[in-house]
């Protein structure tokens, strides 16, 4: 009977368009539900929809395969969600004018920061050059990070995978962070959270406040070409 209801599931998600895109939505409602109601940032929604995708998947012993193939759509949306973080950028412009110097080097600090973590991390555990290269588009965004990793042959699904988990983890300690630094200012914060933690950092930025999401929205872009720049000169280390 079990092995009955397994086959019938695995077919019926085989012979479905959508219905990865509802199981991930669905998911995705779970943990946002579940974040509301305790108000903790462990309960990060996007951290719950994972886990709760992944059960599903295990007790109905679906591939990962067949859901991915019903739930491919849902990339179609990365880079216009990308893009529409240029709105509330666009509404703070003069404060990016007179900040730019500042907003420059806070991006390019952190960047660096990344690329040079990476690769110490990839000097101390003795990683060979795919491993490498698979880490350090890490803290952009998810788009640009495949693109780079499957251009100098890295693991794409692992990449997709650390730069989800970067985001998640930047998207929880933020506070607690900002707090234990003594760190105040709205420019400086959305400023880290785009840089360290892409558009799931840009989530958290918006809930902060108006100024922090514009500068973490343009801190995912300039984050992005930098990093799109200098992981060319990084590669070549390892």
């Amino acid at each position: 009977m079990n092995n009955f209801l397994v086959s019938e599931s695995e077919s019926f998600v085989s012979n479905s368009l959508f219905f990865g895109v509802f199981i991930s939505i669905v998911a995705y409602m779970i943990g946002v539900l579940i974040k509301r109601k305790f108000k903790l940032a462990i309960f990060n929604p996007l951290l719950i929809s994972i886990i709760i995708t992944i059960l599903f998947l295990l007790i109905f012993k679906i591939e990962y395969k067949t859901y991915e193939t019903s739930a491919k759509y849902l990339n179609y949306l990365l880079t216009p969600a990308t893009v529409a973080l240029a709105i509330p950028l666009y509404e703070q412009l003069n404060l990016l004018k007179k900040h730019y110097k500042a907003i420059l080097i806070g991006v390019t600090t952190g960047v660096l920061t990344s690329l040079t973590s990476v690769y110490l991390l990839a000097l101390i555990f003795n990683y060979n050059h795919t491993e490498y290269v698979t880490l350090l588009p890490k803290s952009i965004t998810t788009a640009i990070g495949m693109e780079l990793s499957n251009q100098f042959n890295g693991y794409t699904t692992i990449t997709v995978a650390v730069i989800i988990v970067t985001g998640i983890v930047g998207n929880m300690i933020a506070c607690f962070v900002f707090k234990i630094f003594n760190i105040n200012n709205s420019i400086a914060k959305g400023l880290a959270l785009g840089t360290s933690s892409h558009a799931i950092g840009t989530a958290k930025a918006m809930e902060l406040g108006e100024i922090e999401g514009a500068m973490s929205s343009l801190s995912i872009a300039l984050s992005g070409i930098l990093t799109v720049i200098l992981i060319n000169l990084f590669q070549m280390f390892i």
